[in-house]
């Protein structure tokens, strides 16, 4: 797939869609917080919130546009003229504000919803956005529910408002109907088909309940849309929205496919996500992709052996790219002999074969008990294998201490993995880690 090398600007809209996520809403300082966060990320667009919403949210809008400088900020109106005044009063003292008004365009949303005719509907739209313009020059304007709209009636709408002076076509799959092939197709018809499309900038915001918000915005990123909107964790409505740092990661690891550049520091995506789950009190599910606590972390024997010898076996991005401290190891029943033997160094205690193959033996079976064998289940196992330590070299004097301290002390946190050695940021290029490579049988039983 042959594209041209192109800018994508990163529209945030954690602060606003995002806190619209049940459970996630976030008062004035915790939104001036995340922002600060959002900036030292690099996002070019923060939608900072709906400013008619509620007081606090007019306040947290505000106090956002004095003192974030550098990134676009942006207020949400629907397409009246109070909620238009009313993000333009919360704007005004921003350095780059934007006004985004949005007015739902599908049939079933002009029945049921608004209860307006299609003309209804284009008369509204064109005096909002001459409405926002005259009061600021970057206006956004979102079709909701534009998946579900008829393709000739959109793109009816999208003339309209570019002639009433909209910089930015925003294409939402409001309820996360469309697939790739199709949402793809649709950004392609519009910049096509659309009169003037070429002189604006189109935006993609997908929702994922079918689970194809970020397949969604990487099929219109490769149609020739440059903006996509999207949240930190892919917080959203319902199912939730297309989650910032899978779009930038999947754009840097396979940037032969999309060959396409953001602004975004990625080494902060990691923070950005803890700050916020810490915020809304939601944790981020373990799978996550990219920032999830299982991320990078490895339990099976065979992922273990090969990222203990090279970490592109099983990772296509390093942990620190995206602000992860380390990789981990997991040890559970699943774990061969490499990884044992590892972890029993950074303890403190080298086994030759024999006295490993008794160690490990104890190991599986406490595993198949225990799930997740910690540290101070293994040293009391090795220390109950091994009592005269004939066949254990100590490494270091303060394992006794350590050791002690592990096993004594219930309410210690208990470590459940261990890091391997930090690599330098990169993608493609082969990251040796120095130690010995050796495999067991038992390290392949678990594959795939």
């Amino acid at each position: 797939m042959a594209m041209e090398q192109a800018r994508v600007t990163v529209f945030d809209t954690t602060l606003r869609d995002g806190e619209q996520s049940p459970g996630c809403s976030m008062n004035h300082q915790e939104k001036l917080r995340l922002a600060h966060q959002l900036d030292r990320l690099g996002v070019d667009v923060i939608e900072a919130g709906f400013p008619i919403a509620s007081d606090g949210d007019f306040e947290a809008v505000k106090a956002i546009s004095a003192v974030i400088r550098r990134p676009i900020i942006a207020g949400l109106a629907r397409a009246c003229p109070a909620d238009i005044e009313r993000a333009w009063e919360a704007l005004k003292d921003a350095a780059h504000p934007r006004i985004h008004v949005f007015l739902a365009t599908s049939d079933i949303h002009l029945k049921y919803k608004l209860r307006i005719s299609r003309e209804e509907c284009l008369a509204q739209a064109r005096e909002s956005v001459a409405l926002a313009k005259s009061f600021c020059d970057d206006v956004e304007f979102s079709p909701e529910d534009a998946t579900r709209t008829d393709p000739e009636f959109l793109c009816r709408v999208l003339e309209v408002v570019i002639e009433a002076g909209a910089t930015t076509l925003n294409i939402p799959d409001t309820v996360g109907y469309s697939i790739p092939a199709e949402y793809g197709e649709l950004i392609a018809t519009i910049r096509r088909r659309v009169k003037g499309a070429q002189k604006v900038t189109i935006s993609a915001h997908c929702h994922n309940d079918l689970g194809m918000a970020v397949a969604n915005s990487m099929a219109a990123i490769a149609a020739g849309a440059r903006q996509v909107e999207c949240t930190i964790n892919g917080i959203g409505e319902r199912a939730g929205n297309a989650a910032l740092e899978e779009i930038v990661m999947a754009m840097r690891v396979r940037h032969d496919r999309y060959p396409c550049e953001t602004a975004i520091a990625a080494e902060h995506l990691f923070p950005a996500s803890q700050m916020l789950s810490e915020i809304v009190g939601v944790p981020v599910q373990p799978n996550k992709a990219v920032i999830g606590r299982n991320a990078f972390a490895h339990e099976a024997g065979i992922h273990q052996d090969g990222v203990l010898k090279n970490p592109l076996t099983y990772e296509i991005m390093t942990p620190q790219s995206v602000g992860v401290p380390d990789s981990k190891l997991v040890l559970g029943k699943h774990s061969g002999r490499h990884a044992l033997a590892i972890r029993c160094e950074q303890l403190g205690y080298e086994f030759d074969r024999r006295a490993l193959d008794d160690i490990y033996r104890r190991f599986v079976r406490l595993a198949d008990k225990i799930k997740h064998v910690e540290d101070h289940h293994l040293l009391e196992l090795i220390r109950e294998t091994h009592k005269p330590a004939s066949s254990a070299t100590p490494l270091f004097e303060p394992l006794a201490t350590a050791a002690a301290a592990a096993a004594g002390n219930s309410n210690q946190e208990p470590v459940k993995a261990f890091p391997i050695a930090a690599q330098p940021n990169g993608f493609g290029v082969p990251l040796p880690v120095g130690i010995e490579q050796h495999h067991d049988q038992e390290d392949y039983l678990w594959g795939v």
